[in-house]
């Protein structure tokens, strides 16, 4: 790692394993700047992105959409205890929420931990917000009522990369795409957005309780998202290293990330989560219920779970993994699978609907659970409990079942006001894979989905970050809107902080790829950037432009370490006398070098010679195909 991505001295070494988090990694991404650019007409918004500035005085700094919060500013001033600035707070209080107590933390909340081994809580202050009855709080009820939020306003600046002069050549770029259907504009304007919120295909995660959030969209008329996913176990990691993860996961790249926390002290962990992050968070609220209740299913009932929404939207989690379409008919679905029920959330459900022989309180309270996310504006995350595991189950009657179902209960939820998107496999070899998209276009009126992967392949553990980011790929051309990160590790254990770049990175990679074969206006513009200092053997432009400048340039470096390789016309691969591209350069610049008269008679040589060919053809005949000389 080089000096520009060690945490820098902001009380930067974690903390101990039962104690606060006390620092996390902070300072640009090398050969980068952060920048702050106000939306039109919107002075006081200052919407963030990261400019690469180029060795090159003929091409202007490459402008990047950048989740990673004030965390890669220069001189970045973090205080964990305080918790990050908050750019809502003004548009939040205009709203006129109500100002509530909020329940009080239980032990349960924490997993009846002992004191001993308690992580205390975010010290950080924040007055706890929800709607009066009959206001509106949600960006889909706005967006419906014919309103552009703030947030709307932000998200078009910021899927725009800030500029009117990415117009210029956009009806090019766009036509280069096929975009199965999308709408993806030349230019994004807040009335665009509000339209795609309104019509549902779109969502804003925006709890009002978390007003350090940097608002952004997911949908598949905007640019593709990924999500990252940390969280601790009952066997490892504490909340240093949780917040750590946030922060390494945003700085590469991760548009949301979710807290799938299982172990104990998950209030608290969430708490330093929450007021540190600058993009969505999400959660899968029947882990924490699961724990108020030892960790046996059986023993879930409604009021646990009603009490953990509670919380968890109080606290600020943007959207909640709800898996209210694991229903009791469909659980003999899955009995001849091959690997049968691999959510977490769906085996919890499947196993509370055997052992009490009845339909799932997700499914029966779904308007409840819609009253309550509402006030908030917890946007939904259906999620797919009932996904394949595995190739072999891709497809199958149970997952298109469950998909059905999560049709049905996203009109529901449009019905009450709430934003919603769907999740998705899993495991779906590359011929399958359109099919789910189509379906669920069709099923869930064209809501937002998001996937994880899928995998196309099972015989890769410690390399499922590259048979899923093919299906990733392939899944967000089509149309999927957000993609759930995998990491080396997946099907392996729980994944460090090397192992969250790598799947970021990876997931990046396909997202990109999913922009560029859409058409997407914005997405070649680094592409054809990186490409022209490749030609121009910019190395260092090439590093500063890459997904992963880091490992970029130390890969060029363990063969061509010194200063003077980062201006030569020449890499290890080919060495000076066999580049391709220096050969083409030479080339050039003969050409160029010659005089008129030069250039004249090499003209007439090749028009000669072209004159000359005709002639033989005509003379033979001008038949395309001659006998064998004998």
């Amino acid at each position: 790692m080089n000096a520009h991505t060690k945490p820098q001295k902001n009380n930067a070494k974690a903390a101990s394993k039962f104690g606060a988090p006390t620092g996390v990694t902070t300072g640009p991404i090398i050969g980068s700047r952060k920048i702050y650019v106000a939306a039109p007409e919107h002075p006081e918004m200052r919407v963030p992105f990261r400019e690469v500035v180029l060795t090159t005085d003929a091409e202007p700094p490459v402008r990047i959409y950048d989740p990673s919060g004030p965390y890669t500013e220069t001189d970045a001033k973090i205080d964990l205890n305080a918790g990050l600035i908050q750019p809502r707070r003004a548009w939040l209080d205009a709203q006129g929420f109500a100002t509530v107590p909020g329940r009080a933390v239980t032990a349960a909340d924490n997993g009846n931990i002992s004191e001993e081994h308690l992580v205390p809580a975010c010290p950080a202050e924040r007055p706890i917000l929800e709607a009066k009855p009959g206001q509106m709080a949600t960006q889909y009820e706005f967006a419906k009522a014919g309103i552009i939020t703030p947030e709307m306003i932000y998200v078009a600046h910021r899927e725009n990369l800030g500029r009117a002069a990415m117009l210029e050549g956009a009806r090019e770029r766009h036509a280069d795409g096929e975009s199965f259907g999308a709408s993806v504009p030349e230019f994004v304007t807040p009335e665009f957005v509000r339209e795609e919120i309104a019509r549902g295909r779109a969502i804003i995660p925006a709890n009002i309780n978390h007003p350090e959030l940097e608002p952004m969209a997911i949908g598949r008329n905007f640019l593709v998202k990924i999500n990252a996913n940390i969280g601790n176990s009952a066997v490892t990691s504490g909340a240093a290293e949780e917040v750590e993860k946030l922060v390494w996961a945003i700085r590469w790249g991760a548009d949301t990330v979710m807290d799938l926390s299982t172990g104990r002290n998950i209030h608290n962990i969430r708490s330093w989560i929450l007021r540190n992050s600058p993009v969505p968070i999400g959660t899968v609220p029947i882990y924490q219920a699961l724990e108020k209740v030892g960790g046996d299913p059986i023993k879930l009932d409604w009021e646990v779970f009603k009490d953990t929404l509670i919380e968890q939207a109080e606290q600020g989690v943007d959207y909640f993994t709800i898996h209210a379409g694991v229903r009791l008919p469909y659980v003999p679905l899955t009995a001849s699978r091959v690997t049968g029920i691999v959510s977490r959330g769906g085996s919890i459900m499947a196993r509370w609907c055997l052992a009490h022989h009845k339909e799932s309180f997700l499914y029966e309270r779904f308007d409840e659970i819609c009253e309550i996310m509402r006030k908030y504006d917890v946007s939904f995350s259906l999620g797919d409990g009932l996904r394949p595991g595995s190739i072999a189950d891709a497809n199958d009657r149970a997952q298109f079942a469950e998909l059905e179902t999560l049709g049905e209960l996203t009109k529901t939820a449009w019905e009450k006001g709430c934003q919603v998107m769907i999740e998705g496999p899993g495991h779906v070899p590359m011929h399958k894979i359109k099919e789910n998209m189509d379906k669920q276009l069709r099923e869930c009126g064209e809501a937002p989905f998001y996937t994880l992967g899928p995998l196309t392949t099972d015989i890769a553990p410690g390399y499922d970050h590259i048979t899923s980011g093919i299906g990733a790929a392939m899944i967000g051309w089509f149309g999927c809107a957000m993609l759930c990160y995998v990491t080396p590790k997946e099907h392996l254990g729980l994944p460090d902080r090397d192992d969250v770049k790598t799947g970021v990175i990876t997931y990046r990679i396909a997202a990109h790829a999913a922009d560029l074969a859409k058409g997407h206006p914005a997405a070649k513009l680094r592409d054809d950037a990186l490409s022209r200092a490749r030609f121009d053997f910019r190395w260092e432009d090439q590093f500063n432009l890459a997904l992963d400048p880091d490992t970029a340039r130390a890969f060029h470096d363990e063969t061509l370490p010194k200063d003077a390789h980062k201006v030569a016309h020449f890499c290890s691969m080919c060495g000076p006398k066999f580049c391709s591209m220096k050969i083409t350069q030479d080339l050039r610049a003969e050409v160029l070098a010659m005089g008129e008269n030069e250039r004249a008679a090499l003209e007439a040589m090749a028009s000669e010679g072209m004159a000359a060919k005709s002639e033989e053809f005509l003379n033979k005949g001008a038949q395309l195909y001659l006998p064998a000389a004998e």
